[in-house]
């Protein structure tokens, strides 16, 4: 949610910050602006829309300067307004600042706090509380600050009378800063607005307060004690955050998974042995120690533990959960000691899955993320971590993660069946043999993506899907939906194929196609009834089968075929074309394909 830039530096700040914020469009918003410090003052320019917006509007109000913050803004205090845009500032015009995340006691202050107030904002009231605390000492005014507020928060703050520094705070919110070589000081909400600058990043802790400047960075903790910062390097490089000559970032992303496999199976594979004890320096006795497993994620994230779900019930013995973090929170789960918690989440940063696994953490649970970002919230919070290495995603609709969390989650479930001695040396091999020939099965179906687009077409007039999957391709079925709701706005449900007529089936008619997964396992004929059963309601069948599988031929309008696969790894090829189908469909509707309506690419609120 929201995107926080600020720089300090030699360069024309406006540059940089536009620049910056267009890197975090992905993150979602509806307002965007900037406050530069420039001879006498501070000055703010914003409004509603997009960065491009506010790109026409600096080229006829330039901004001369070479220290300023930025940002671009997800309503959830007031209205889409350009009064509540930020940036804000207090009533003399001495403070301004940028945030993201929601100060939960905002009224109470404001209440304390007497003065006209220009906007509905909860940030507006941080600018006015902050200048009553500030009397020449940032750093005591944020130390104080930070006692008053309530909430989730990360701060990018100025004062008039203090040139050349940029003061951050952070509680709940990322916020992630970095110096370059020639003197330059940035923070920002995410790294790739960062990246053209330095690939040498401080990830900011809750309580931490940075000063920014071009004589280098300092760090305090929340009690105001000068504390030093584990440095980490990025190694994305700045390529790896632009199009590449896609005409959009998700469909880039979709044909990287290829790599996305090779990257999160490297180094964890030797010969055909998966080889973990490095990254999970677990002991046998650890691993059986524990009896519960719990999998704990959100959206995309929870559909990728949905499908491990599967394979660690086939190879491990624990007693297994998996479940939507928001849930999991506020439950009381039997988590302790004998328990290990994985929390998948792409960003590390998802507010509900953070609390879950404070939560299981605070039960004594073994904790291990599952994440693409190592210096992120949740990797630092946990025991372990298992980095999916699938470099930067932009586009809001997960599509490479999703395939690095199921590359991962099932070496994961290798490591622990080999620890508690259930993974035969011949079941090992032949396992991690099929999975060294995932990439080239899914680079197989992105080489015939061409018919996928035709079937968009075709269908691009339906205002309904109903999606259909049994074992392992429910939970694909439910990321196929996912991804069409997310980027072309249409309806799509998914449900286990033997549910259909415990409800769904009362929805078919010629208008509303049905997108069946059935690759030839042990439920394909089971599937197969449930085709004939849409078919016998009038409604159009696309069927995602494995290639040779000519059953049915003359009873699905669409057939597209899969690579064969053993049945544990349908997944990896059969998610491909569901979300091909989906960036196509949006493609054809004219949608806002990597940044749809009402998403943000992180979730840090809950």
């Amino acid at each position: 949610m929201c995107g926080i830039v600020g720089y300090v530096g030699h360069r024309n700040v406006s540059d940089v910050i536009i620049a910056g914020l267009q890197s975090l469009e992905y993150r979602g918003y509806d307002s965007a602006g900037m406050a530069v410090l420039e001879a006498p003052g501070i000055t703010i320019v914003k409004g509603v829309g997009k960065v491009s917006d506010l790109r026409k509007m600096l080229s006829e109000r330039p901004l001369c300067g070479s220290q300023g913050i930025g940002h671009t803004r997800w309503a959830t205090h007031g209205g889409v307004t350009e009064e509540n845009a930020h940036p804000h500032c207090d009533s003399s015009s001495n403070i301004v600042l940028v945030h993201n995340g929601i100060v939960e006691n905002y009224r109470e202050i404001r209440s304390e706090i007497p003065g006209e107030y220009r906007s509905e904002t909860d940030t507006e009231v941080v600018a006015q509380l902050l200048s009553t605390l500030y009397r020449g000492n940032m750093v005591g005014a944020l130390v104080e600050l930070q006692s008053r507020l309530r909430g989730s928060f990360a701060l990018a703050i100025m004062a008039k009378d203090l040139p050349g520094k940029i003061y951050c705070l952070r509680k709940g919110s990322p916020l992630v800063v970095g110096m370059s070589r020639d003197g330059e000081s940035l923070c920002a909400s995410d790294v790739p607005a960062i990246l053209p600058y330095t690939q040498d990043v401080v990830y900011l802790d809750d309580g931490d307060i940075s000063e920014l400047s071009t004589a280098g960075i300092r760090f305090w903790n929340a009690a105001g004690e000068s504390v030093e910062k584990r440095v980490s390097h990025i190694d994305w490089d700045v390529s790896m955050v632009d199009k590449g000559g896609y005409p959009h970032f998700m469909l880039k992303e979709i044909n990287e998974q290829g790599a996305v496999l090779r990257n999160s199976m490297a180094g964890r594979i030797s010969g055909r042995r998966v080889v973990l004890s490095e990254e999970l320096p677990w002991t046998r006795d650890d691993v059986l120690s524990w009896k519960k497993l719990h999998v704990v994620a959100c959206g995309t994230s929870y559909y990728a533990a949905l499908v491990a779900e599967r394979f660690l019930e086939d190879i491990t013995g624990f007693d297994i959960r998996v479940d939507v973090a928001s849930e999991y929170r506020y439950r009381n789960i039997m988590a302790g000691p004998d328990t290990l918690a994985v929390f998948v989440s792409q960003s590390g940063e998802t507010a509900d899955t953070l609390a879950a696994e404070r939560l299981a953490m605070g039960k004594g649970a073994r904790c291990l993320a599952v994440t693409n970002v190592l210096g992120s919230t949740l990797a630092r919070e946990v025991h372990d971590i298992l980095q999916l290495k699938a470099g930067p995603e932009i586009g809001v609709a997960a599509t490479k993660t999703f395939m690095g969390q199921i590359t991962v989650l099932y070496l994961l479930a290798l490591h622990l069946a080999k620890l508690q001695g259930r993974l035969p040396a011949a079941m090992e091999e032949e396992l991690v043999g099929e999975m060294l020939s995932l990439p080239y099965k899914v680079e197989a179906v992105l080489a015939r993506q061409e018919s996928l687009q035709k079937l968009a077409a075709i269908y691009s007039a339906a205002e309904d899907f109903l999606y259909l999957g049994r074992g392992r391709s429910f939970p694909v079925a439910l990321e196929g939906a996912l991804k069409l709701k997310e980027i072309s706005y249409i309806h799509a449900e998914a449900y286990a194929a033997g549910e259909m007529k415990h409800g769904p089936i009362a929805l078919l008619d010629r208008n509303v196609p049905v997108v069946v997964i059935t690759p030839k396992d042990g439920l394909h004929e089971k599937t197969f009834s449930n085709i004939l059963e849409a078919k016998a309601r009038r409604a159009p069948v696309i069927a995602l089968v494995t290639e040779g599988d000519s059953s049915l031929d003359g009873t699905a309008d669409h057939v597209f075929p899969v690579p064969a696969t053993l049945d544990q790894f349908t997944p990896f090829v059969t998610v491909v074309p569901l979300q091909l189908f989906a960036y196509y469909f949006a493609k054809f509707l004219g949608c806002d394909i990597d940044q749809p309506r009402n998403l943000a690419k992180s979730v840090t609120v809950e």
